[in-house]
């Protein structure tokens, strides 16, 4: 049985303990690993773009995604969207879920229409 002891750039001390392949093979990950510079942690990659997760998050996005489930086949107003964005555990006040709904309507994908002084939207 093959034993090799190694002290890394940190000052820790390892004893490795195996056959003569298995010691050559982790003194060989030893000398070719890269320590990161003390006081910084490692980091990890996500492999998903971060611009995606706000893509999604948006209050547009979420809105046409209602569209395309057909909540809005009938008519709905802004507080009742507002409602179930909540449900789904999205917070927005009703100043920033207008102007998103206005954009929709400008895009088409809703219609507007005022009823009893208050407007409501369709698909």
């Amino acid at each position: 049985m093959a034993k090799a002891q190694l002290t890394t750039r940190l000052g820790t001390k390892v004893t490795i303990e195996g056959t003569p392949a298995e010691v050559a093979d982790l003194l060989a990950r030893f000398e070719g690993a890269t320590h990161p510079p003390r006081g910084s942690s490692p980091t990890t990659r996500n492999t998903e773009p971060s611009s995606t997760k706000k893509v999604l998050a948006s209050p547009a996005n979420l809105i046409s995604e209602f569209v395309g489930t057909g909540f809005f086949t009938t008519p709905k107003e802004l507080n009742a969207v507002k409602m179930a964005l909540e449900e789904l555990g999205h917070f927005y006040p009703a100043t920033t879920l207008s102007p998103a709904l206005l954009r929709l309507v400008r895009k088409r994908q809703l219609r507007r229409i005022k009823e009893n002084k208050h407007w409501v939207y369709v698909a």
